[in-house]
């Protein structure tokens, strides 16, 4: 007997649960089929679903006819629940679509579609209520191949030559087959309708059983069973708990079987199948073991999640369908994080509903499909774990995304951690989602940290910076990274990546997006003029008009934001003659946004804990440096801004000095970057002459032969590493008094202009402070900004325009001046400057106090500024 998962699929009150009960009835699978309205239907078992008269939850029911064994999948028909109906479908081996025979394809009909396609599931159509007076076969024909497809063909119709000639059209391989044969045989149709060339109609009233026997037949006819592979594989559709508690994994098996006691693997977890369920309605028998095709709910598993794929079979692809609308959820009789963890609890089994905790405001936020999700759920937290809360503020989820390619940089290096973190953001079509990928050759960055930076990117809800919505449409690339070798963990990866994705989004040009709804109204001629006024006005998009006997009807798509609530100003104007419908049509560009954004009043710079800002490290010290001034720190080229080949003459070769050749910097190299490893024999070999080749580097300054040339000194380095003092207050202020004065006799001697930097980072609540005394700028740093960050800056800024050198004795920052193109001056060396500099004007004091002739203009000016 061949097995079939079979799912059914509606939009609401075309009555899909009125033809499943019809389907089991007639099977033999039950002995009465119940209604609806009778509250008595087999597969609504929850008591709201009986109340209102709806589907909520996706229930299964197993059904025999002929040669096939069916499980039946129900689904939700009501849109609010779209999602739950979305994940059963890659469960489903074929879907029954059932449409209501006077009202035709609806909004959300054309949602199912769209989902039925994306998992290429092959559909049968059964057009119900043909019993009523509304329903006319010919316009719903036309409908259908307007709406849906035009492959869909009626199979009730006699196999006759229009028969044929329909289902001709469908493919190239049914169309030779009947121009050859001139019938097509049923191998071909069942193949067609699993290729999904051909979508069989059927029309009939599930509530008075018409054409419900032929319709199983051809179910059972028109069918094939699918092939498995032999490996053990299987796909997670639902998360449920049974009454007693115990947690439920729904799934399918899609290769090999299951037995009970089996092990099953997934990500970081291993657990055993504790037994297997075969549901039909509310009731359960359980087997030993499941064979390929069946669909069972297993216990013992605790770590599964919906859309995962175990054994061989893939994880499934972000859902097409998701939550719009945004809601703070208020607690009135426990704590927050009770609810938090009661609210994560039904998101495992709803996945239509989005729960998060917002740590800027500090909040639970949920968002929902709908104002009746949102009903349901209040009711579920109160009857199931006795909960009550309070939802306020709804509003709409927003999402955001950006114009064009940005790189994000993140570098995290407090003392003894080290990560840099380089990406490359890039927008996608709407509707693409996020696509993480790694570009980054593996002598740059090892492939376990490239993977360790893919797995933060994707662990992570990113949120933009305009609303703080969460991110899309986007690619993000990770081009170059850097690890040290001792001091990296993988932690300061994750902070590094998140910084440069923030980093990135602060530097880009941000759009914000909001979900948008494709809309049918259906209203009489003499309101389409107000209504195309209203629409507009939503700032809704229309199509032209059509005109039907009974009146017109638009087409169009508007922002859920302005559409969500219109159908009551309809029923107004039409005096109840109008009916909207409309389905999820994605996101789309805020066309007017500043008002949303000055609403909502985000703000990227308080929010701390999504900081685009990086951490470097100085005198053993982690310093934070803004996201704006990142670039200038950061020790990896940019992977945007071009390269420029070296233009300058050649010039006659020079041996240059290795870091090998002094301690000092080969121990600083050594700390950071690891031991170099040389080969022994290398001593003996004598290096051969390669010839130069143009090589591409970052342009190097170009100064203006007439611009001032800059020294910048770091003060208490001088000090500390030429004057041998210590940190007694008294000590250190006389010296840094002697330091200005050495400066000031230095710089009648010479051209450059000084700037001194003295270090007041630790200094609470202190501001930046210049000082010009005599000729010389003395500079107080302001709080948290040490001195080597001042000068690091101050000379990148500098060096574009001015021949800049740097007095200092930290080996690091010498490192980091070389790449700014400054002279580095060692602090003894200049100390010595300086003495030489006091001797000189010694001896031009005694030269002039020996000279009568004070007649000579260069030594009254040297005399008048002294």
């Amino acid at each position: 007997m061949k097995k079939i998962s079979l799912g059914i699929l509606a939009h609401v009150d075309a009555g899909k649960t009125t033809l499943s009960e019809a389907l089991l009835y007639t099977s033999g699978a039950i002995r009465q089929a119940g209604r609806v309205d009778h509250g008595n239907a087999f597969l609504d078992t929850d008591v709201q679903e009986r109340e209102r008269g709806i589907t909520i939850f996706s229930k299964q029911a197993v059904f025999s006819f002929g040669d096939t064994e069916f499980t039946l999948l129900d689904t939700p028909g009501h849109v609010d629940f779209a999602a739950e109906a979305e994940r059963s479908i890659p469960a489903m081996d074929y879907a029954v679509l059932v449409i209501s025979g006077t009202d035709g394809p609806q909004g959300h009909t054309k949602t199912l579609w769209r989902l039925l396609e994306k998992y290429h599931v092959p559909v049968f159509i059964f057009v119900n209520k043909m019993d009523l007076s509304g329903a006319k076969k010919d316009w719903l024909i036309t409908a259908l191949s307007k709406n849906l497809s035009g492959n869909i063909v009626p199979f009730d119709a006699p196999r006759n030559e229009a028969f044929f000639e329909s289902a001709a059209l469908c493919s190239e391989a049914l169309m030779e087959e009947y121009m050859t044969t001139e019938t097509i045989c049923e191998s071909s149709l069942q193949e067609a309708i699993r290729s999904r060339f051909v979508f069989p109609c059927f029309f009939g009233s599930a509530l008075k059983f018409s054409g419900v026997l032929e319709f199983l037949e051809s179910l059972s006819s028109l069918t094939l069973a699918p092939t498995y592979a032999e490996d053990f594989g299987a796909l997670v559709y639902k998360i449920s708990e049974d009454e007693r508690g115990t947690r439920l994994t729904h799934l399918k098996i899609t290769g090999g079987a299951l037995s009970v006691r089996d092990s099953l693997s997934g990500q970081d977890w291993t657990e055993k199948v504790s037994e297997i369920r075969i549901y039909s309605g509310n009731k359960y028998k359980s087997i030993p073991t499941a064979p390929a095709g069946t669909v069972c709910a297993i216990s013992g598993l605790s770590k599964t999640y919906i859309g995962e794929g175990l054994g061989n079979t893939p994880n499934l692809s972000s859902p097409l369908l998701s939550p719009v609308f945004s809601y703070r959820v208020i607690p009135e009789n426990a704590d927050p994080h009770t609810t938090l963890l009661k609210l994560k609890k039904l998101e495992e089994e709803e996945n239509q509903l989005h729960v998060l905790w917002n740590d800027r405001l500090s909040e639970i936020q949920i968002q929902v499909m709908g104002d009746v999700q949102i009903e349901i759920l209040t009711r579920v937290l109160k009857e199931r774990f006795s909960l009550s809360v309070r939802l306020e503020n709804g509003g709409i989820c927003y999402k955001e995304t950006i114009e064009s390619p940005v790189e994000g940089v993140g570098h995290f290096e407090p003392l003894r951690h080290y990560a840099e973190v380089h990406l490359l953001l890039e927008p996608l079509p709407v509707g693409s989602g996020l696509v993480f990928e790694s570009d980054c050759p593996e002598e740059i960055l090892a492939k376990n940290w490239q993977r360790l930076i893919l797995t933060h990117l994707q662990e992570k809800q990113h949120i933009g910076v305009l609303t703080g919505a969460p991110i899309t449409d986007m690619k993000i690339t990770v081009k170059a990274g850097r690890a040290h070798q001792r001091h990296t963990e993988g932690g300061d990866f994750r902070e590094a990546t998140y910084r440069a994705v923030r980093h990135g989004l602060r530097g880009a040009k941000s759009i914000l997006l909001e979900p948008f709804a494709s809309f049918t109204l259906t209203l009489p001629q003499e309101n389409i003029g107000r209504a195309v006024l209203d629409i507009e006005t939503m700032g809704g998009m229309i199509n032209a008009p059509e005109f039907t006997e009974d009146g017109a009807y638009l087409t169009g798509r508007a922002p859920f934001r302005t559409i969500r609530d219109y159908q009551k100003e309809v029923t107004v104007y039409t005096h109840g003659k109008g009916k909207l419908s409309f389905e999820n049509a994605g996101y789309a560009p805020v066309k007017s946004p500043e008002s949303i954004i000055a609403e909502i009043g985000y703000d990227p710079d308080s929010d701390i804990i999504n900081s685009a800002d990086s951490v470097f490290c100085s005198h053993g010290a982690g310093f934070v440096v803004p996201w704006q001034e990142v670039e200038d720190y950061m020790h990896i080229e940019s992977i945007l801004k071009p390269k420029t080949v070296a233009s300058a003459p050649s010039a006659p070769r020079v041996p240059q000095k290795s870091f090998a050749d002094d301690a000092l910097l080969m121990q600083i190299f050594e700390r950071t970057y690891g031991k170099i490893k040389t080969p022994k024999m290398a001593a003996m070999h004598t290096p051969k002459e390669k010839k130069e080749a143009a090589t591409y580097h970052s342009s190097k300054p170009k100064y203006d032969p007439d611009a001032p040339e800059y020294i910048l000194i770091d003060g208490y380095n001088l000090l500390f590493a030429t004057q041998g003092i210590d940190n007694d207050p008294e000590l250190m202020e006389h010296a840094r008094q002697m330091l200005i004065r050495r400066l000031c006799c230095y710089r009648i001697l010479h051209s450059q202009e000084i700037i001194l930097v003295f270090d007041a980072y630790k200094v609470k609540g202190h501001t930046r402070n210049i000082e010009k005394i005599n000729d010389i700028y003395v500079v107080y740093t302001k709080e948290a900004e040490t001195a080597d960050s001042y000068i690091e800056k101050t000379s990148h800024e500098l060096s574009r325009k001015h021949k800049v050198s740097v007095v200092t004795s930290d080996g690091l920052v010498q490192m980091i001046i070389w790449g700014t193109g400054a002279k580095r001056i060692p602090a003894a060396e200049f100390d010595a400057a300086l003495l030489g500099a006091e001797k000189e004007i010694f001896r031009r004091i005694r030269d002039l106090n020996a000279s009568e002739d004070l007649s000579d203009p260069k030594l009254r000016d040297f005399f008048e500024n002294l």
